[in-house]
């Protein structure tokens, strides 16, 4: 056991972890062979509890968000913070979505018969236990807990002291919807303190209990479960994500497709921060998108070309073609063709989102084929990046990894399989 948590004050810590890694086993267990009705019913009630629910909620965050504009949180912090009635109402039909998908578990992925007649299949099952640490985003607890439920695993969650008050209210409907509907209420919990030890000890100490953890917030956060944890980690450390006008876009698409990229949320990970134009189309596109940008408030940091377009261009230093902004903020390069975009991408993306807009679908199809991220997009906006937007429901987080999960991680994402094989008394010679 970690030493650290053995000290007599992180002992309650300790105990506290424990008996939640014990409670989430049992449940686990009784998960992989919940039928999907029974799932089905106790999301269905988890989203009418949520909209039941919903003045306490709001009242909750109010009090969070009040207190993390107190201690001086930006205002991308802020708006990933904050809930209003919209928003609610947008996690209940995302669980609603949620409980609408086919029900992963059980299904036969692939299946083969052997020229000695075993009969082989590989069916998926759960993960088991699921750990997840998140930062200020409250709806990662509907989310991720709605999630782990459809896909047969139980949940530990542990989200940021910055929306404690507003997960708690969350986690409670959620567990109204697994009494309701008969589940353990240990299939999701929430760690119940705010004290980082909390973390620490389930990154070192909980590996009996957990199958993998999935750490969702800003760098720093990520970086740490990928250094300490002791079991599996799906994860990306941040979204670098760019957008490229290549000579042959339709200028009205690009300055759309650019703008709503940046500015639509600045604060999620599909958001793009880096903006390349294409030379051969830059007397024509780049003026008119970079004064877009720059006219709905948003910064630009540009190299000499960017900057000839307009006074209000920041001069870009080497380290912001490696920035997540996560704001009101935009790095912008001219390149020499989609190679050139492409080279930039290798060279200073995070392997997390990219968008071509071009008319040209050979040139499309070069740079879907020749970019090595989880999502790369033609004529769309990178704020697609998100699992509800992919028919998944929603998602716990964009994967950056290149093994097991890559991309939106939803239901299918949380499960692994298993090899069941039928005989008829064969024996090995």
């Amino acid at each position: 056991m970690n030493a650290a948590v053995d000290q007599p004050a992180n002992r309650e810590i300790a105990d506290l972890m424990q008996s939640l890694g014990r409670a989430a086993v049992d449940a686990a267990s009784l998960l992989a062979r919940a039928d999907t009705a029974t799932k089905n019913r106790a999301l269905t009630k988890m989203a009418a509890a949520l909209r039941t629910r919903l003045p306490e909620l709001l009242d909750a965050n109010t009090r969070d968000v009040e207190a993390a504009r107190a201690k001086g949180a930006t205002g991308a912090m802020l708006d990933r913070l904050a809930l209003d009635e919209k928003r609610v109402e947008a996690m209940a039909r995302g669980v609603e979505d949620i409980a609408a998908l086919a029900d992963p578990i059980g299904t036969t992925a692939a299946e083969w018969t052997r020229p000695n007649g075993l009969q082989i299949a590989r069916v998926r099952v759960p993960l088991g236990v699921i750990g997840i640490i998140y930062e200020s985003r409250p709806n990662v607890t509907c989310d991720a807990g709605a999630l782990c439920l459809k896909s047969g695993n139980a949940a530990i969650l542990r989200g940021g002291s910055e929306s404690a008050h507003s997960s708690r209210v969350i986690h409670a409907c959620l567990v109204e919807g697994l009494v309701a509907a008969g589940l353990p209420a240990a299939s999701i919990q929430l760690v119940p303190t705010t004290d980082r030890a909390a973390v620490g000890y389930m990154l070192s100490s909980m590996t009996e209990y957990l199958d993998v953890v999935v750490p969702r917030g800003g760098k720093s956060l990520v970086a740490r479960v990928q250094s300490e944890a002791r079991v599996p980690v799906i994860g990306h450390l941040e979204g670098v994500c760019h957008v490229y006008v290549d000579r042959d876009a339709d200028l009205a698409m690009a300055r759309a497709i650019v703008k709503n990229a940046k500015l639509r949320r600045t604060g999620v990970c599909g958001a793009a921060e880096t903006l390349l134009v294409d030379a051969a189309c830059a007397a024509t596109h780049l003026a008119p998108v970079i004064r877009d940008l720059l006219d709905a408030g948003c910064e630009v940091r540009g190299d000499a070309a960017v900057q000839n377009v307009d006074a209000r261009v920041k001069p870009a230093a080497e380290q912001d073609w490696y920035t997540e902004y996560l704001d009101a903020i935009i790095a912008a390069r001219v390149v020499d063709g989609v190679d050139a975009a492409m080279e930039h991408i290798a060279r200073y993306g995070s392997a997390h989102t990219e968008s071509i807009v071009t008319a040209n679908a050979a040139t499309a199809q070069h740079f879907l084929r020749g970019v090595d991220s989880a999502i790369v997009l033609h004529n769309a906006s990178t704020q697609f990046a998100d699992g509800a937007e992919f028919g998944m429901g929603a998602e716990i987080g964009i994967s950056t990894d290149r093994f097991h999960a890559r991309g939106p991680v939803g239901v299918e994402q949380l499960t692994s399989y298993k090899y069941v094989v039928h005989g008829s008394g064969q024996i090995r010679p």
